[in-house]
């Protein structure tokens, strides 16, 4: 296939990876109410939240039910990806990174599954630096740009093993090559967890290094059983 016919193809799987995420989209908005209730539940207050727009409560709405058309069509988003990887890879490629693609959906709802774990503990950190003189009045807008924020870096995160499994299937790093780089590869990780962390909590970041550094020893044991 050519460059022009690659692209027409990436468009098209794009295309419908987009629109995959109306049926999800929609639902959410339906339920964005509870939705909305749950995701405020870990904050360490009863007090409600402030809009301070007239069209920041819609634009709360709009936005939770946007990441649950994320969630929702996380399947044929990753159905896509591999549809259009799959052709470039030999037989034998395409048979040993199958199995992994149903269980990228699974890592992915185990990071969103994390996130809200942690929730409570990072929004009750920050709350901890109020005084007498310093009281937060949190935005409707501020938190829940923190909570999908937070959900989408957890869930894309956990596909770190994965990514790192499929790449040792078509040569690209081994086992070895992994525990030689432990060093950079922790530096690298602190780095990453401190950019992609919304807010400036500890808990986050330390959770999302913690995991990551987890999931990294996890690959290079999966690597090893594989042979590579």
């Amino acid at each position: 296939m050519s460059w022009t016919g690659h692209l027409v193809e990436l468009r098209n799987r794009l295309y419908v990876a987009g629109l995959s995420l109306v049926p999800g989209a929609i639902l959410g908005f339906l339920f964005s109410g509870q939705i909305i209730h749950f995701l405020r539940s870990p904050l360490p207050t009863d007090e409600p939240l402030q809009a301070l727009g007239l069209t920041d409560a819609l634009m709360i709405q709009l936005q939770v039910s946007l990441v649950a058309g994320v969630i929702l069509a996380m399947p044929v988003i990753l159905y896509e990806f591999w549809a259009f990887i799959s052709p470039g890879l030999t037989p034998g490629e395409r048979s040993a990174a199958r199995p992994w693609v149903p269980l990228a959906m699974v890592f992915f709802a185990l990071g969103v599954g994390v996130a809200y774990f942690i929730l409570p503990y990072a929004t009750g950190f920050l709350f901890t630096f109020q005084s007498k003189d310093i009281h937060i009045l949190l935005t409707a807008d501020s938190y829940f740009g923190f909570v999908t924020t937070l959900f989408l870096a957890f869930g894309l995160v956990m596909e770190f093993p994965i990514v790192l499994v499929l790449l040792s299937k078509v040569g690209i790093v081994t086992s070895q090559r992994l525990r030689s780089s432990r060093r950079l590869a922790i530096l690298t990780i602190v780095i990453v967890s401190n950019l992609i962390t919304p807010g400036a909590d500890f808990v986050s970041p330390a959770v999302m290094s913690v995991t990551l550094y987890g999931l990294y020893e996890v690959s290079i044991v999966m690597i090893r059983l594989g042979g590579k």
